[in-house]
């Protein structure tokens, strides 16, 4: 663990006004998967969508249960900021678990879905989802583990979905 508040604390060298705005804006946008669940409802819409929104519903719901209903409760660690009280946060600091990180869950579950389903859409939605899982390291609220947990978990996740949706189809369409 001692490796990881090295990496924290060094993250908070690097702080300054421009850059704790963009990443304050950056967590809040992860904040309960609104953005990413928000994205995925809007993308059932439309017909030419359809299966990609569902993609990323499923694949949400499912890291949601696996990490924040389980995992979370289950492994129950503590936060790096409740642990060390003496980092001024930037926001608030989340009540639920640390391990893994549900913001990193969802953004690589949504993200995944798309890219696996579309490149164009899915490599910018995968760079969003990669500076919302740092802005929990910059902002002292996740283990680099969480996040990295958190990232496997939903490409994993958006993965398996994915395959699981391509057999569906070939067994009901060919």
């Amino acid at each position: 663990m001692k490796w990881e508040f090295d990496i924290l604390y060094a993250l908070q060298k690097i702080h300054q006004p421009v850059l704790d705005h963009i990443m304050t804006g950056l967590s809040t946008i992860g904040n309960a998967g609104i953005f990413w669940i928000v994205l995925g409802l809007a993308l059932c819409i439309p017909k030419k969508y359809r299966k990609i929104g569902i993609q990323m519903v499923i694949s949400m719901a499912i890291t949601f249960i696996i990490g924040n209903l389980i995992l979370k409760n289950l492994i129950a660690r503590p936060r790096p900021c409740w642990l060390d009280t003496q980092i001024a946060l930037l926001i608030k600091s989340p009540k639920d678990y640390s391990f893994p990180s549900g913001h990193s869950m969802n953004g690589f579950a949504a993200s995944i879905a798309l890219l696996c389903n579309d490149k164009k859409l899915g490599i910018p939605a995968v760079i969003l989802a990669s500076l919302i899982a740092f802005s929990r390291l910059y902002h002292f609220v996740h283990f680099p583990t969480d996040v990295m947990v958190g990232i496997l978990i939903g490409t994993t996740v958006a993965i398996l979905v994915h395959a699981g949706y391509l057999r569906w189809r070939r067994r009901h369409f060919s």
